[in-house]
């Protein structure tokens, strides 16, 4: 995620604009916090476990694949939807939940039998026909529609999720925002496949992650398009942007697959999306070590959303042609938040400050500017209101503090000073390979460097992380 120029500006000293806390003895997220009673058994918790966002994802199940089948009209802003959830169960479960917004629901099916549901806020739950046995293996099908409407959340990044335009929708979702066009566990720390069948208007383009299977089909007016993203990823990541995109595709000069697109009204930043989002991607697999999906590029939209996403293997830009920094970040991001996800919200800090720092190397790299000259840059704004904001423990209603970015970079580059530039990029390859397609912690970033530095880092951690003030040695 970064901030676009639309909505931030900066001074000279910082680079460019914004862009897209320990935990200890956590449980596996998958599992239900504190399992409820019911008549036959036990129902699956309404939220994953995570203090900060109470009801967000839900408990009881960790989704394996999400199966997508969607016809949306942009004149209409009418979405009919299926949707199949397959899923492992982690007790034995009498209901479950999902998270789903709005959307009406008109039938629901376990495991192919007919089950019950009701809904309450942005709550689904099911009850099937018999209790789902623990550690099996079960599926729900999900039969929805209506007109979708985005997250307002003037905290978070404003408007997010399914957001209608004039020639089809942006879909960018961090934090909470899959839950607006389809039923999901929607929170980092369940990580599932996706395979999407997306029907629209012929002339319309359906982008999804992942790659596309087969040809696009048309018959009596309408287009389908099927994609698959195989690798794990998180429900914030999945998109199905729509409109009447340009495309340019081929690979990068390392040999990924590479797919750009602009909206018209952003046709001449095609190739240079196209050409930097293939460069950068190589580069990056020598930096963190090889790229971690099947296909990388980027695409900008024209709504203006004033934001970048990392949409795993495609960035969005919302609105704006992306410079090179910011086309770093999100590209960074497929290593640092996309591959390894966060646990929990408040270890927000492990993506958005690992990406902004990825942009001062880029920068060191071109010949720019050092990441040591950035870092003296920030470090000079002594009453920068970032001090006041320890970003080790992202805040629920304000996520996006650029603390959480540039205080979480600068402590990636303190860290670097302190263990030299050959543990330190030897720390970020090993983080990248070690936990590649899991979930990962503060605490756990903080034991990788003490194991591979030989050092006692907590004094360091803790006043660049966790303490309100700006940090005087380290």
């Amino acid at each position: 995620m970064r901030l676009g120029r639309v909505t931030l500006a900066v001074s000279t000293t910082l680079v460019g604009v914004i862009a897209c806390a320990p935990s200890s003895g956590e449980a596996k997220p998958t599992s239900a916090p504190a399992p409820v009673e019911a008549a036959h058994g036990t129902a699956g918790a309404i939220g994953i476990g995570d203090p900060d966002f109470p009801k967000d994802g839900n408990g009881g199940y960790d989704v394996d694949r999400y199966r997508l089948k969607l016809g949306y009209d942009p004149g209409t802003k009418q979405l009919d939807a299926v949707a199949v959830v397959e899923a492992k169960a982690a007790q034995d479960l009498s209901s479950l939940n999902f998270d789903l917004a709005g959307l009406d629901v008109t039938k629901v099916k376990v495991d192919g039998a007919a089950a019950t549901f009701v809904r309450e806020g942005d709550e689904l739950t099911v009850t099937p026909a018999k209790t789902v046995k623990d550690k099996a293996a079960f599926s729900v099908e999900v039969a929805y529609g209506g007109q979708p409407e985005p997250v307002r959340d003037r905290n978070n990044l404003g408007v997010y999720g399914f957001i209608p335009t004039s020639d089809g929708a942006f879909v960018t979702c961090e934090p909470n925002g899959a839950k607006t066009w389809f039923p999901a566990n929607d929170h980092p720390a369940d990580k599932a496949a996706f395979d999407f069948e997306i029907t629209v208007p012929e002339g319309v383009t359906a982008l999804a992650n992942g790659e596309m299977t087969g040809k696009p089909r048309t018959s009596g007016g309408k287009t389908t398009f099927n994609w698959r993203e195989s690798h794990p990823m998180v429900t914030y990541l999945a998109t199905m942007t729509l409109g009447r995109f340009e495309l340019r595709q081929g690979k990068t000069p390392g040999g990924v697959p590479n797919l750009a697109a602009t909206d018209p009204k952003f046709r001449s930043s095609l190739n240079k999306v196209y050409t930097k989002s293939g460069k950068i991607t190589d580069y990056w697999s020598t930096v963190f070590g090889p790229y971690p999906f099947s296909s990388t590029g980027g695409v900008v939209d024209d709504f203006s959303a004033g934001y970048a996403l990392e949409n795993q293997t495609k960035p969005m830009y919302g609105g704006f042609d992306p410079d090179e920094g910011i086309i770093a970040h999100e590209l960074a991001h497929q290593w640092f938040g996309d591959s390894l996800s966060i646990k929990r919200w408040k270890d927000l800090w492990l993506n958005e400050g690992f990406a902004t720092y990825a942009e001062w190397l880029w920068s060191e790299h071109t010949g720019d500017r050092t990441a040591e000259q950035i870092f003296k840059g920030h470090y000079a704004s002594t009453e920068s209101p970032m001090w006041a904001y320890p970003p080790g423990r992202a805040k629920p209603d304000d996520l996006f503090n650029s603390s959480v970015y540039t205080r979480g970079g600068m402590t990636l580059h303190a860290l670097r000073q302190r263990i030299g530039d050959d543990t330190f990029f030897k720390l970020l390859r090993t983080w990248a390979h070690d936990n590649k397609y899991g979930h990962v912690t503060t605490d756990d970033f903080v034991a990788l460097s003490e194991k591979l530095s030989g050092k006692q880092l907590d004094d360091l951690f803790d006043a660049w992380l966790f303490q309100p003030k700006r940090p005087t040695t380290w």
